[in-house]
């Protein structure tokens, strides 16, 4: 049978909530009854809730996720120290609004990760642009960008996002062409664009990872700690938990 007008106006519209659901919300509609604004109500909440988790699902396939963390997710007890009042100001999300930036610092197993990670996926939720990326890949693919001649349009991804979360700053040193890179990353999103930040390193030792460069280190924090909310958390491996624990 041909589509009734009502169907293909639908299918034209991009409305498959509505077609898939609009008969048997109208038989509904005269059993309850509901009225007319009570039946349309329904019709477009359920297209516009349908409509959001769709976008959601692109934000979070876009943000390149390695896997998805959430705040209730995250072991309170293990760290010796943490701010929770602070952290839970985070997943407000206002520092977005005034382009600042949120730095988890903490030796391994702490979960810096997982709430950079909690962090971006809260964003998604509220309709923000995330890209999550490990600091030496950054460094890396702008390196083989720029061997291609095309360093400006690799950039580009790492200062569209709204928020963009480099995880693992100082696990590993970078010379002095992967610093300048790196800066240039920092520098461009600086009061345009939010960074979260993971690192192992407090500051006063940066210079260390830049190669040793104070200079690079110095500027690289000025544009970084501006506008920054740090969240210093201290205890052992949760990783390594049952292994401390034998």
């Amino acid at each position: 049978m041909n589509p009734s007008p009502l169907v293909q106006q639908l299918d034209y519209l991009k409305l498959p909530f509505l077609k898939a659901q609009y008969d048997e919300l109208a038989q509904q509609a005269a059993r309850q009854p509901w009225t007319p604004v009570e039946y349309l109500a329904r019709l477009i909440d359920g297209q516009y809730q349908q409509r959001r988790e769709h976008a959601v699902g692109l934000r979070v396939k876009a943000a390149r996720f390695p896997v998805i963390k959430t705040l209730e997710q995250f072991r309170w007890d293990w760290p010796k120290k943490i701010n929770q009042l602070q952290v839970q100001n985070l997943f407000r999300l206002q520092f977005l609004e005034h382009n600042a930036n949120a730095i988890f610092l903490g030796t391994v197993g702490l979960g810096k990760t997982h709430l950079a990670t909690a962090l971006g996926y809260a964003a998604c939720l509220e309709g923000h642009s995330v890209l999550f990326a490990n600091t030496i890949n950054v460094i890396n693919q702008l390196s083989a960008a720029q061997n291609r001649g095309n360093l400006k349009r690799e950039l580009r991804q790492y200062l569209r996002p709204r928020l963009l979360i480099l995880d693992e700053i100082g696990y590993l040193p970078i010379d002095q062409h992967g610093a300048d890179l790196l800066f240039q990353v920092i520098s461009q999103r600086y009061e345009r664009g939010s960074i979260v930040l993971t690192t192992n390193k407090p500051f006063k030792q940066w210079a260390s990872i830049f190669n040793n460069d104070g200079t690079l280190a110095s500027a690289v924090l000025d544009r970084l700690l501006h506008h920054a909310e740090t969240v210093v958390i201290e205890g052992g491996s949760f990783r390594m938990k049952d292994q401390i624990q034998t």
